[in-house]
């Protein structure tokens, strides 16, 4: 049985930002009305009356919205925080290398930090392998990422983005490296943790 959000459960401001954010997500991932719809198994024109406000919104139907967008119900629904915006990173230093968290913990489990790594850094001969992805742009210096058999240069303003099932490990070339970096939860737990 959908049970639909009465007016009484969710404020206007909220009710529009879910709109918003249903909106907003969705045409972030280039996604038409018809691709969305597919993906929720409702018709593009229930989807486009849920957008405008025109229809109300079933709990399922949010349920069901968040899980096509990639998000959770949680990140769907959540209140804007008027709290501090501003995050103030404090290094964390081991030797020859500097991390500053860029982001607060997040329910999808992404973590963004900056890295800046020097020639004293000393990874040992073992190049680390963990499920998930590994993404990061050069903002200074050069880096010389190892990955399995292969080494690349990946110079300042370049990216680089590779499977960490495969054994990797980023060092610092000529001098030192600033880079920003995107964390899953397995890759923030192996670079950011383990060492």
């Amino acid at each position: 049985m959908k049970q639909d959000l009465d007016a009484n459960d969710v404020e206007p401001d909220v009710d529009v930002l879910i709109r918003r954010r249903i909106r907003g997500l969705r045409a972030a991932r280039g996604w038409s009305l018809d691709a969305l719809a597919a993906r929720c198994f409702m018709s593009p024109s229930t989807l486009s009356r849920i957008e405008t406000g025109h229809r109300r919104i079933a709990v399922d139907q949010l349920v069901t919205l968040a899980r096509a967008l990639g998000t959770s119900l949680d990140e769907l629904v959540e209140t804007p925080n008027a709290g501090d915006v501003v995050i103030r990173p404090e290094p964390e230093e081991t030797p020859g290398r500097t991390t500053w968290l860029l982001s607060r913990e997040s329910p999808g489990g992404v973590t963004i930090a900056k890295m800046r790594i020097t020639e004293d850094f000393d990874p040992g001969d073992e190049r680390r392998v963990h499920p998930g992805n590994e993404w990061f742009t050069v903002l200074s210096g050069t880096a010389l990422v190892h990955i399995g058999d292969h080494s690349h240069v990946v110079e300042a303003g370049e990216a680089a983005e590779f499977s960490t099932l495969v054994p990797h490990l980023i060092e610092a070339r000529g001098g030192p490296v600033d880079i920003l970096t995107i964390f899953d939860r397995d890759g923030e737990r192996a670079h950011l943790h383990e060492h």
